[in-house]
């Protein structure tokens, strides 16, 4: 009997290629004739998971956008191309020969959160346009590096908190910005906790990845298959809990619901000025922040932000709004989320950037070079915010903050905490 091959990847894609039914990439046949060769924005991806996948697929189907090289720590298919058997996309385990390209006008990243500086820096420098997965920056000074790279570069910066996109969270910042709520007293913002140091334990590798390049600039330590699973899989790692590699749900999803808190209150430009710990240590919720303006934020547990005013209350999650005015339910339903700013809202109200599709905003804000909905800055602020959150849980101590400096003051909080070391050779330079 025959023995089957082990269900990688590599083999998954392998096979997939060879039948005939690759599932993230398309020969030049498949591409549509509407938009002429010379006119498509050429595409690399690196950091080929479940996200940059299902990123991939939103491309590839596009007439104006063409796929030309991905990048991964693990080999996929690599002896493939080597064979001459499918030549639809170049493949690289090293980021920085596909940025070398001068054929691919710009990238999308969406590894583990501790590569986004690196690799969107070098990208910048290469004179690519980059569309860069959320929480953008692993830390303070990451995030104020990226910002500074994409300007001094020209380049159009997309982050990847595509709930700016979403018409139910547009309208319920709409309705905050012009005072259907009233006052502002207070927001929650519901998402899990914290992240954890990682001690898991060693799993032997197989072989075909390079476990040392996707530690990259993060500490030595063995492979364990929570951080890269193997193999063809349908889920989220769980690096995104762990330190090193990610902050826990306070980054994860905080990155889109701390991120539609500070657009619906007005601070894309800026930020809190006081974090506040939990009381007891340990906790998974509980911490706060408040900015300038008196408004306080809580971190919460559950899913979704609710702002609380003194005429009312919003909920908003994808795919759910609940307004409440003066007590009453006005609205429960998302898909009426519009006509209710229609009725709320008058003519000379303040709109914010409409975006139905946030991979279509910044294809057309690399053909119009104008900054996409959620711009480096506004993702260097989200970031920033949610990283201030962690640091109040891991350090249990209250930080006052300069959100101009972006530094610490009153006496409060450590410069060291702006950043981590870098595992040599790799560093960030703002």
């Amino acid at each position: 009997m025959r023995q089957s091959l082990p269900q990688t990847r590599r083999n998954f894609l392998k096979s997939a290629i060879l039948a005939g039914t690759a599932p993230l990439f398309l020969t030049d046949r498949l591409w549509s004739a509407e938009t002429a060769a010379n006119e498509k924005l050429t595409l690399g991806f690196i950091g080929m998971g479940k996200q940059n996948s299902g990123l991939m697929h939103g491309f590839i189907r596009r007439s104006d956008t063409r796929v030309l090289a991905v990048c991964d720590v693990e080999t996929y298919y690599g002896d493939q191309m080597k064979s001459g058997a499918y030549k639809g996309c170049a493949t690289y385990n090293d980021f920085q020969e596909l940025l070398a390209r001068k054929d691919v006008d710009a990238v999308v990243i969406a590894t583990p959160d501790h590569w986004h500086a690196i690799i969107a820096i070098a990208a910048a420098d290469a004179g690519k346009d980059i569309y860069c997965e959320k929480p953008m920056a692993h830390s303070i000074h990451e995030g104020r590096a990226m910002v500074n790279a994409v300007r001094r570069n020209k380049r159009v910066f997309q982050t990847g908190s595509m709930q700016r996109s979403s018409g139910e969270f547009r309208v319920a910042c709409e309705l905050v910005r012009n005072g259907v709520l009233g006052k502002i007293q207070r927001v929650e913002v519901a998402v899990g906790g914290p992240g954890v140091p990682c001690d898991l334990p060693e799993e032997a590798a197989e072989p075909g990845l390079d476990w040392d390049r996707w530690l990259g600039p993060a500490p030595v330590r063995p492979y364990n298959s929570v951080l890269s699973p193997r193999g063809v899989h349908d889920h989220f790692p769980n690096w995104r809990n762990y330190r090193e590699y990610g902050g826990g749900m306070v980054t994860d999803w905080g990155a889109h619901h701390f991120d539609i808190a500070q657009w619906g209150l007005g601070f894309d430009d800026s930020g809190p000025v006081e974090f506040t710990p939990a009381e007891k240590p340990g906790a998974q919720s509980g911490a706060r922040f408040r900015y300038a303006s008196g408004v306080e934020v809580i971190h919460v547990g559950g899913n979704g932000v609710t702002f609380f005013g003194d005429k009312g209350k919003l909920y908003v999650n994808r795919g759910k709004f609940e307004l409440s005015l003066d007590g009453q339910p006005k609205r429960d339903d998302p898909r009426t989320c519009d006509q209710v700013a229609k009725e709320l809202l008058p003519p000379n109200a303040t709109r914010l950037y409409n975006s139905s599709n946030h991979l279509s905003d910044w294809v057309n804000s690399v053909r119009t070079r104008k900054p996409p909905i959620c711009d480096v800055e506004v993702g260097a602020r989200t970031a920033a915010v949610c990283n201030l959150v962690n640091l109040t849980y891991y350090h249990q101590q209250v930080i006052k903050w300069d959100p101009k400096k972006e530094s610490f003051v009153g006496g409060t909080g450590n410069p060291k905490w702006l950043d981590y070391e870098y595992r040599a050779p790799w560093k960030v330079v703002a």
